[in-house]
């Protein structure tokens, strides 16, 4: 079924190219937007190109927000750049990405200690710097360079575990600091940021890193939380239902009594924070209850992100589409550059510091690769998504094209044991 999407692609490709030719809008427009959607499904049937099917999607989303900006801003009276409703979506983004880590884990960390120093030491120099010299190289608007400093600053993804597999890298490794780079991200990245983006943009260092307390932590903290109780015993599993019971409890009453009565602000975010840890709880077991009676969950959660994300790209692109036809190509630019320069300095680095073939290959990734749905939360958060948001939406699509390139390159040369030091 999937391969007539690609014929339907070609078909439109070519109304494309008469629409261009005739100049005529109304034709191009909706061919554009059809010939991706229709690649996006098509490449499904294709085994050689599914590996680039998310990628063009997003991709998909790019071309849809540049060329029907106005679709994308606003739906039946909500505005969908709102903050609250990027709040959720980031969180739900999250919390899928979260579903596929498991406590597990955490325990090759003794192992995989010297990796994981290298990586984080790695990722968190490495990525910001890259993207302060760039914003010095191209002189973009302040907010637009605030932007690539955020999005260098942000912990890796799951998208790069995705490619140390398909590379057949150190996965075991890949996932250790993709969870602790993601566990740093809320002290690191505010800190990255009011370093290199404070003379840029206004950068409150307690609020953002309460933003990614909220983006990040709640989420996968209920993610981690479903599966501890996966394999709780039944003494276990009373208890988190009553700290669950009493989390509701909790909420309530911070609803009800201590938002409207708490006048000091930082004593009033550290009440409403905990009111979404206690969020985080009921969300856990909730969805543990929910993945009892429908364990295929799992696996459609990932597929929930990837929507999220798809979302985040399109508005972004809509809400910034006039800074985008100025400094497209050269965001695009820098994005290559930047790109690049995590898996140079990613791999090679990591050799210097005394470590395997396969184990710099999964540091490269590492680096090179960010978490675009995180950046984009932290922009819409600051209420800046067509400004401080434009980074992430270009970044993301090259990242999946490159890291997808890169990791089918190393996979078919496969390290000897003779060279795997």
């Amino acid at each position: 079924m999937k391969k007539y999407f690609l014929y339907a692609a070609g078909v439109s490709a070519i109304a494309l190219l008469i629409g261009i030719m005739l100049q005529q809008p109304a034709l191009y427009k909706p061919s554009a937007l059809i010939t991706a959607v229709s690649a996006a499904i098509g490449l499904g049937a294709v085994p050689s190109l599914k590996g680039y099917q998310y990628t063009t999607w997003i991709i998909s989303a790019v071309i849809a927000g540049m060329i029907f900006p106005e679709a994308f801003k606003n739906w039946g009276g909500i505005d969908l750049r709102d903050k609250t409703l990027i709040l959720v979506i980031i969180q739900l983004v999250m919390f899928g990405m979260g579903t596929h880590m498991s406590l597990k884990d955490f325990s090759s960390l003794a192992s995989t200690g010297k990796g994981v120093l290298v990586g984080l030491f790695c990722h968190f120099s490495i990525m910001p710097l890259m993207g302060l010299l760039l914003t010095k190289i191209f002189h973009f608007e302040p907010e637009i360079a605030a932007g690539i400093i955020l999005i260098g600053s942000c912990s890796s993804g799951l998208a790069s575990n995705v490619m140390v597999y398909l590379a057949k890298a150190n996965l075991v490794l890949s996932v250790i600091v993709t969870a602790m780079a993601t566990l740093a991200a809320p002290l690191l990245t505010p800190l990255l940021m009011k370093t290199f983006a404070g003379t840029l943009i206004k950068i409150n260092f307690l609020d953002m890193m309460m933003e990614i307390i909220k983006i990040v932590l709640v989420p996968i903290g209920a993610a981690l939380l479903h599966d501890f109780l996966k394999r709780a015993t039944g003494a276990q599993k009373k208890k988190i239902y009553l700290l669950a019971l009493l989390s509701a409890v909790w909420i309530i009453l911070v609803v009800v009594v201590l938002q409207k009565n708490t006048t000091v602000p930082s004593l009033l975010q550290s009440v409403n924070l905990s009111a979404f840890f206690a969020g985080a709880i009921i969300a856990g077991v909730l969805y543990n209850s929910l993945h009892q009676k429908f364990p295929a969950l799992d696996k459609i959660m990932p597929l929930i992100s990837m929507c999220g994300i798809i979302y985040f790209t399109t508005v972004t692109t809509a809400a910034g589409r006039d800074n985008l036809m100025k400094v497209g190509v050269l965001l695009f630019m820098a994005s290559v550059i930047h790109n690049a320069a995590g898996y140079f300095f990613g791999y090679w680095l990591s050799r210097l510091f005394g470590m395997d073939i396969n184990s710099s290959r999964t540091i490269a990734f590492e680096v090179g690769l960010q978490n675009g749905g995180m950046a984009s939360g932290i922009a819409g958060s600051m209420g800046k998504l067509g400004t401080v948001g434009l980074a992430p939406a270009v970044f993301s699509p090259w990242m999946n094209i490159s890291g997808s390139i890169l990791a089918n390159y190393w996979r078919r040369k496969p390290v000897d044991d003779a060279e795997k030091k």
